[in-house]
């Protein structure tokens, strides 16, 4: 049975295995231990205070003679909503900007560069209601929007990289939809966005509903930022992957064993640092809907389990948050680890990515045959 109230898997361990065998188990599950980020005490009251879990986590590189290092410090912030989902649309997204920017305000106590947000953060994931109103109200302006406004003024006044997923309604064409991250540079530019590729049509989740495929491809989207290289997608990484998503309760018998290991392949296979976001909480919906397995009609669709974590490009990660609570969590990297782990296990370099590239393009062809061996 899926154990919805189940604080982490960190702290099941902590309480059930034996001291003297805990720190070999963490190794087999997670790899190499991170060290823990000392934090400021004022930090430390301020997410006591205002209820959030709040935890740190260091990963270093080996020194080199002709680099220094390249060390940036990153938060990651889950949250439920502040205020239910028939709640005024614009109290909402304002309720969530307040709650966000408390949570910001912490990870500059910490000396955070950048901050990255959840999947369309500023609303309920309703995409699973069938419904439209009120839920495309939500969609705003990436480059001028009331968020992005916001977000604007957290990155001007924290000195902050700010990585804001939004629902996206792109007014130039046609009023379109998009599932889109905006990065806002720490002196306030919009630099880039990058919009979801790949929609899931799961269950409750026809989000090909309500927004389109991604137009904006695998690529840099904010190169050579202050604060190193930043990127939102896992192709040709040398820097730090940001993958936003959603993970919920009446799938997470099958999603949630996935969710600890997903990001950690992302890292090894890209030699990159991957960042892996989801909410918590409940959302109730007032009208109902089927998930499409032929049980009854529900207005929810159970727990977000949260778990937010950090993988490092040799497998470790850190452990996860609450897969309860609102948390931010704090990491301090250093991107020299990408290239030392590429120049130990070689994966892109003997990828042969030239030689899948031919077979892909020729297996889209419409009158592609598949070379099959018969006796």
């Amino acid at each position: 049975k899926c154990l919805g109230k189940t604080e982490s898997l960190e702290k099941v361990l902590v309480t059930y295995v034996l001291e003297a065998e805990l720190r070999e188990v963490r190794r087999l599950l997670f790899g190499k231990e991170p060290k823990k980020l000392n934090l400021p005490q004022s930090a430390i009251d301020a997410a006591v205070e205002q209820d959030f879990d709040l935890k740190g986590y260091v990963f270093e590189a080996s020194p080199e003679q002709l680099r220094p290092p390249r060390t940036v410090r990153v938060g990651l912030i889950q949250n439920k909503l502040v205020l239910p989902p028939d709640a005024p649309v614009l109290e909402q997204i304002k309720a969530l900007h307040k709650r966000v920017g408390e949570m910001v305000e912490v990870a500059a106590m910490c000396g955070v560069n950048i901050v990255c947000f959840q999947e369309a953060c500023t609303m309920p994931f309703a995409f699973c209601t069938r419904e439209r109103e009120p839920w495309t109200e939500f969609a705003e302006s990436a480059e001028d929007g009331l968020t992005t406004r916001f977000c604007i003024q957290l990155a001007k006044n924290y000195n902050m990289v700010v990585v804001s997923p939004i629902l996206e309604r792109d007014e130039i064409h046609g009023g379109t939809l998009w599932n889109t991250a905006v990065v806002v540079s720490n002196n306030g530019n919009v630099l880039g966005k990058s919009r979801k590729n790949h929609i899931p049509r799961v269950g409750d989740f026809n989000e090909s509903t309500y927004y389109m495929e991604g137009n904006t491809g695998h690529r840099d989207t904010v190169p050579d930022t202050v604060w190193k290289r930043l990127q939102l997608t896992s192709l040709d990484c040398s820097g730090i992957v940001f993958l936003y998503s959603i993970m919920l309760m009446l799938v997470l018998c099958y999603s949630e064993p996935m969710w600890p290991i997903e990001a950690r392949n992302a890292a090894i296979a890209n030699h990159c640092f991957t960042c892996t976001i989801s909410r918590v909480g409940m959302e109730y919906f007032k009208n109902e809907f089927t998930f499409g397995d032929g049980k009854k009609a529900h207005h929810d669709f159970g727990n977000f389990y949260g778990s937010s974590y950090v993988a490092a490009p040799d497998g470790s990660r850190s452990p996860g948050l609450s897969r309860t609570r609102d948390g931010l969590l704090l990491t301090e990297m250093d991107l020299n680890l990408n290239r030392q782990v590429a120049d130990k296990w070689n994966f892109k370099m003997t990828g042969r990515y030239e030689m899948y590239a031919e077979e892909l393009k020729k297996a889209i062809q419409h009158d592609f045959k598949p070379n099959i061996l018969k006796e």
